[in-house]
């Protein structure tokens, strides 16, 4: 990876980047690019792909030189950018991990992180969906949530159900087995510390009563893995071990976007559940960026719909 192409300029055309690898699958740039149109601002951005932790240093310190105007971060570097920065906003450190990066008046590189505000919008959104299609009233509390997967994602999903209400938020990984106690297990101390009660993964079935248990009273089920992503794994396997047709009604949320529907989503959909994915949450923190960098918050709807052309999708119709 190399970043001579920006060299040492007089920005004019202020140039923004995504960093992470990989990402040419990425359609934030057609996000971007019309929220910046729509300001009549001369600005570019940029896709890096960096796929080791040099070449993400490499990025932060042009934005510290001023060479770029500020970041966007995507896995596998959320963490590393958190470390990586001079200082960290309120919302990346509840999160503990970082999707932007912008530069202050002093040349500092700050951390931010808009996914849990994009996704906490996104998951009351759908609960109202919920709520309309059993005929209950918009006022009723909610439950639990539940989330799949333990990185970046998964901290910033936790943060995200506190504040849509979740009276409780279960993580469940992988890495997360039964024979151990949950404080030793891979990520443990970063989910505790924002208040995650740790459950074992369930494939043995020792510890499948427990997870489906937890389960049963959960709003939202949030899958934070790559399992369904474009190139990774199909995530077949993950979507038949939930055993979705024999949990109460809920918000399956995914926040793999590429493609629309993942498996988790179509089986959360045949089974009566209220299934969305991660698009919406794309954009939202997209918005809040741009709010940070430039403090100017874009209406959302076109943004979506630049991105929904962009993955060759019929546009929304407001409203619908």
């Amino acid at each position: 990876m190399s970043l001579k192409r920006f060299g040492r300029i007089l920005i004019m055309t202020e140039r923004f980047i995504l960093i992470g690898h990989p990402v040419a699958q990425s359609v934030s740039p057609p996000i971007h690019q019309k929220a910046y149109s729509a300001f009549n601002r001369k600005a570019e951005y940029h896709l890096v792909d960096a796929p080791t932790e040099d070449d993400v240093a490499e990025c932060v310190d042009q934005i510290r030189l001023g060479q770029i105007s500020g970041a966007n971060i995507t896995v596998p570097w959320k963490k590393l950018a958190l470390r990586l920065a001079d200082r960290v906003a309120d919302s990346a450190q509840k999160v503990g991990a970082a999707n932007v990066l912008a530069r202050n008046a002093q040349g500092e590189v700050v951390a931010h992180n808009t996914d849990a505000i994009a996704l906490a919008e996104e998951l009351k959104l759908a609960y109202s969906a919920l709520l309309a299609s059993q005929g209950k009233a918009a006022n009723t509390p909610p439950g639990s949530a539940m989330i799949l997967g333990a990185g970046g994602a998964a901290l910033a999903a936790v943060v995200s159900a506190r504040q849509a209400g979740a009276t409780h938020v279960y993580v469940s990984a992988r890495r997360f087995t039964k024979g151990s106690e949950p404080e030793s297990w891979p990520g443990a101390d970063e989910l505790l510390a924002i208040g995650a009660e740790l459950i074992p993964w369930p494939s043995d079935t020792g510890v499948q009563e427990v997870f489906f248990a937890a389960l049963q009273n959960c709003t939202w089920l949030i899958q934070a893995t790559s399992a369904g992503m474009k190139g990774k794994a199909s995530g077949e396997g993950l979507a038949q071990m939930l055993h979705l047709s024999q949990v109460k009604p809920l918000v399956a949320y995914d926040l793999i976007y590429n493609p629309t529907m993942t498996p988790f989503l179509i089986e959360a959909e045949r089974f009566g559940h209220i299934a969305r994915g991660g698009l919406g949450m794309l954009v939202g923190q997209a918005a809040h960026a741009i709010d940070i960098w430039w403090g100017i918050l874009p209406e959302q709807q076109p943004l979506l719909q630049a991105a929904r052309e962009a993955m060759g999708l019929s546009p929304v119709v407001e409203g619908t």
